[in-house]
């Protein structure tokens, strides 16, 4: 296992994040996926951490992501969804359509260490997203 370093700590901090679009609405596809994925790639640099793997399914979107001690999560969350679900509004109008109000994402996440399965097994689960079984 490689292990991360800085001044003064040596790390290894691997997370799934998971995050539903408002109500379930089945409106993700590979090109909006993409351009989410973007952001969160552009925003995630702010808050020293690091995509790993991204995949979708109609209606949510998982995330494997590397993290730094004093990354800190809940605002990085909060402030991708926020800025995320504005352009990708702007970017695809068409979305309002089928969300009602201005949310895009539902307010809640699952955010969850990665450390009980190898990261092998957690990457081809979201690999696998959006498959048939």
């Amino acid at each position: 296992m490689e292990l991360r370093t800085n001044q003064h700590s040596v790390f290894r901090l691997n997370y799934h994040l998971i995050m539903c679009i408002k109500y379930r609405r089945e409106v993700l596809n590979a090109e909006i996926s993409e351009y989410l994925r973007e952001i969160f790639v552009k925003i995630s640099n702010s808050y020293n951490i690091t995509l790993v793997e991204w995949e979708h399914d109609k209606d949510h979107v998982h995330c494997l992501f590397e993290a730094h001690p004093k990354s800190e999560l809940s605002k990085f969350i909060n402030a991708y969804k926020s800025a995320s679900s504005r352009l990708v509004k702007k970017a695809f109008p068409e979305l309002k359509n089928s969300l009602w109000k201005d949310s895009f994402w539902s307010q809640s996440f699952c955010l969850m260490t990665v450390g009980g399965a190898p990261l092998s097994v957690v990457k081809e689960y979201i690999q696998t997203q959006g498959q048939p079984k």
